[in-house]
């Protein structure tokens, strides 16, 4: 079974069908929808702000979440939203930013505070977002700083839930099969 904390007042919401590896911690205002995956060594820890994962998103292992607290300069801080049908690569890192649907963030991107990433967006590999970046729809973005590369293929677009999709089939065989080997 996962890490699962309460903070303060605040306990994880956690959807239906979701699968959380027992490795992840998982702790505060934390909302994770239905159909959605968090894998090995995941860290989410909604302490100072929220978090908030869709619908049939998937976070990959050893990849952090956080969020910006709340202060006079910035009354709501930056929360993290992840929108539905998110692919979160490997090691990534996502700090106070949002997300909306059908992202693909590539392995070790690091993305962060007041970062807006539109729909249908895939983030290169490596890819740093630096705070306060907005990244418009239908688009790839590669490097550090990331760079607006070119408009994505009918293909590449395509491909964003059908990520998704291989993630919730993936996180339904683990719901079924996998157990503690003793």
């Amino acid at each position: 079974m996962a890490d699962i904390r309460s903070y303060c007042e605040y306990e994880p919401v956690i959807g239906e069908r979701v699968y959380l590896d027992p490795s992840s911690v998982i702790v505060g205002n934390i909302t994770i929808g239905d159909d959605s995956s968090v894998w090995p060594m995941v860290a989410a820890r909604g302490d100072v702000n929220r978090i908030t994962i869709g619908k049939r998103s998937n976070i990959q292992d050893g990849t952090v979440l956080h969020v910006t607290r709340k202060s006079k300069a910035n009354p709501d801080g930056h929360p993290l939203v992840i929108g539905d049908e998110v692919t979160v690569g490997h090691h990534c890192m996502l700090h106070g930013c949002k997300l909306g649907n059908r992202i693909l963030v590539g392995m070790s991107a690091v993305i962060m505070d007041d970062v807006v990433i539109e729909d249908d967006v895939i983030i290169g590999a490596g890819s740093l977002v630096p705070p306060g970046k907005r990244l418009e729809s239908g688009y790839l973005y590669v490097g550090s700083p990331v760079e607006k590369k070119r408009r994505l293929n009918s293909g590449e677009t395509s491909f964003l839930s059908q990520s998704a999709q291989n993630y919730v089939d993936l996180k339904d065989d683990y719901l079924l099969q996998v157990s503690p080997v003793s």
